[in-house]
């Protein structure tokens, strides 16, 4: 696994995609990206089919990270909502992450249960418990390679200049990086990374059809930004995809009129590697050979 630190430091600005799963990890990894996102609010729609609310817990977001680990080598940036509690759930959730195989790990400083950073009606914990948060989740990371990614939701409900003082606070707390959640315009977005010149790295997060405008990497890089994020893309993508095969298969009975939008079995299995894994079972178990 590359370390996520120093690729940070070099340009081009660093595109991540959101996943949620091994299978999502693997296809971004064969595309090339050089780490990956896994999206609190992507897990959520499809392992529980809920909105992000603050549904899930520690211990199945560990889950999620511990499956996508043990499938691809990216550096796997991890969307910790709140950190499931106060400043000692917070060290309890930073060690359970890094031990599953977590690169960076995000914190927020919403109220729980936390809501998506794009909905209405946040509410944020005060920005000295969140400082208190940062320092118990640098003191409780087991190494140093490990990111600790700070985000503020104030812009909604405190507005630009109140999110870039809890900004400078929570870099000055030792965080690696610094996200500042839903600018409303372009010039929010450029008044960023101009206000917190000289602090740890800036995520910039785009989400099809939220709040902030969607910029492309090169633009982003341009404004100052080191790493963007499209935490939710895929399954938005997938969701759009399902539904249209859905309707298909409803109405003509059969997968046929989709078939040039799928996968068959051989080329699925080709993209899971499962000849490969045959061949090294056969190694260890001659019985596999005549199968």
């Amino acid at each position: 696994m590359s370390d996520l630190r120093e690729r940070l430091a070099r340009k081009p600005i660093l595109l991540v995609p959101g996943v949620f799963d091994a299978l999502g990890a693997a296809l971004a990894e064969a595309a090339g990206f050089e780490a990956l996102y896994l999206s609190g609010a992507s897990l959520a729609y499809t392992r529980l089919g809920l909105p992000d609310l603050g549904f899930l817990g520690a211990s199945e977001l560990a889950e999620a990270v511990a499956r996508i680990r043990e499938r691809v080598d990216r550096p796997l940036i991890v969307d910790a909502d709140t950190g499931f509690g106060n400043a000692l759930n917070v060290q309890r959730t930073v060690r359970l992450l890094e031990g599953a195989g977590a690169a960076a790990i995000q914190i927020e400083d919403q109220a729980s249960p936390k809501r998506c950073g794009h909905l209405r009606g946040k509410v944020l914990i005060s920005k000295a418990e969140m400082v208190g948060k940062i320092k118990a989740a640098l003191d409780a990371r087991r190494d140093a390679r490990t990111l600790l990614v700070a985000r503020t939701d104030a812009i909604a409900v405190e507005g630009l200049a109140a999110a870039l003082e809890r900004a400078t606070a929570y870099a000055e707390a030792g965080a690696d990086l610094l996200f500042v959640e839903a600018p409303r315009d372009r010039e929010e977005l450029a008044a960023v990374p101009r206000a917190l010149a000289g602090c740890p790295p800036l995520l910039a997060n785009m989400v099809e059809g939220g709040r902030t405008p969607l910029l492309s990497a090169a633009e982003l890089e341009g404004l100052g930004y080191a790493l963007v994020v499209f935490p939710g893309a895929l399954v938005r993508a997938l969701a759009c995809t399902a539904r249209a095969f859905f309707a298909s298969l409803k109405e003509h009975g059969t997968t046929t009129p989709f078939r040039d939008r799928m996968l068959d079995f051989d080329g699925l299995n080709a993209l899971l590697g499962t000849e490969a894994l045959l061949e090294r079972a056969a190694r260890y178990d001659p019985e596999e050979e005549r199968r």
